[in-house]
């Protein structure tokens, strides 16, 4: 099993995040992870974007021409990546930014209104977990627990609050998929 994910939107949405998190969760269940996060100059407000490859079995590189699952958490995002995914692939959007169609229709599509959940939350900084639970309840790829090891594992010094509402955005974009939102 070979899993390769692309994560992409405006910088400080959490993108590099999301891929650091889930290769990390991964990495700790003893699959075998790359993540190529690649950032434009302007860092927030700018492009970013990550390659996440996860499988059990070597990986002889970490460039995905083709991914199986995309999150996309803006328009210029889907703008660029909606012709690379795999047909029969897997699209995350965070439907409270991204107004655009998808045009393929060989693409399951999940649409998940971030900014607006977040809101309910009362914190911006949930946006990338809350997309990540719905990620990972999707696609099966980790679990939720998984997530939250790896998350602890790179934010060693974090207040156990800010990881209590990191959960709580996990659980609420785990939800939403499971509702079928």
């Amino acid at each position: 099993m070979t899993k390769k994910t692309v994560f992409s939107g405006f910088g400080g949405q959490g993108v590099l995040m999301m891929g650091l998190v889930l290769a990390v969760s991964a990495m700790k269940e003893g699959k075998n992870v790359t993540d190529l996060p690649a950032y434009g100059a302007e860092m927030r407000g700018g492009t970013a974007n990550c390659t996440v490859v996860i499988s059990d079995q070597e990986i002889f590189s970490p460039v995905s021409s083709s991914p199986d699952y995309a999150v996309l958490m803006n328009n210029p995002s889907l703008i660029k990546y909606e012709g690379m995914i795999k047909r029969g692939g897997i699209v995350f959007l965070n439907s409270s930014l991204v107004d655009l169609e998808i045009t393929r229709d060989d693409l399951e599509v999940i649409k998940i209104p971030l900014n607006d959940i977040a809101k309910e939350l009362k914190s911006d900084r949930t946006i990338n977990m809350i997309m990540l639970g719905a990620f990972v309840t999707k696609t099966g790829i980790t679990t939720l627990d998984s997530i939250m090891d790896g998350l602890a594992e790179i934010v060693k010094d974090k207040k156990a609050s800010v990881m209590k509402l990191n959960r709580i955005g996990l659980e609420r974009g785990a939800e939403y998929v499971l509702k079928g939102a």
